[in-house]
């Protein structure tokens, strides 16, 4: 992946590199993120088995998808006692208004450093 704004508008760039630019995730979340939206609502453990990752490394990525804001969990009960929870992908379009947000952020704070670029750059 390009390391610099140039070197990105040079690149050919997919929507999932964007995705895990501006979101900050990993190739793992991503195809984690895709196969909860596949398959729907499921526990780590199944999840892992359909990536064919541990259960632990396919909790980390529910970690980190839940911490975004991409995915959320759910605790259901068990008829004998106890709980489990299962997790759950949101909408694109809500992933799509939360990229465009950052995005709109960010540029937000790119024009902000700029207006002040001259006076930071000669320390006044």
């Amino acid at each position: 992946m390009a390391s610099s704004i140039p070197e990105m508008m040079r690149a050919e760039c997919k929507c999932e590199d964007m995705a895990k630019c501006v979101l900050g995730l990993k190739e793992l979340d991503i195809s984690t993120y895709k196969k909860l939206l596949e398959s729907g609502p499921m526990t780590a453990e199944q999840l892992g088995q359909l990536l064919g990752r541990e259960r632990s490394t396919a909790y980390r990525s529910l970690q980190n998808l839940t911490a975004s804001g991409l995915v959320y969990r759910e605790t259901r009960s068990i008829d004998i006692g106890g709980y489990y929870y299962e997790y759950a992908a949101i909408e694109p379009a809500q992933v799509k208004k939360m990229i465009k947000g950052t995005i709109d952020e960010w540029y937000q704070k790119m024009s902000d450093l700029i207006e002040n670029f001259d006076r930071e750059l000669l320390g006044e």
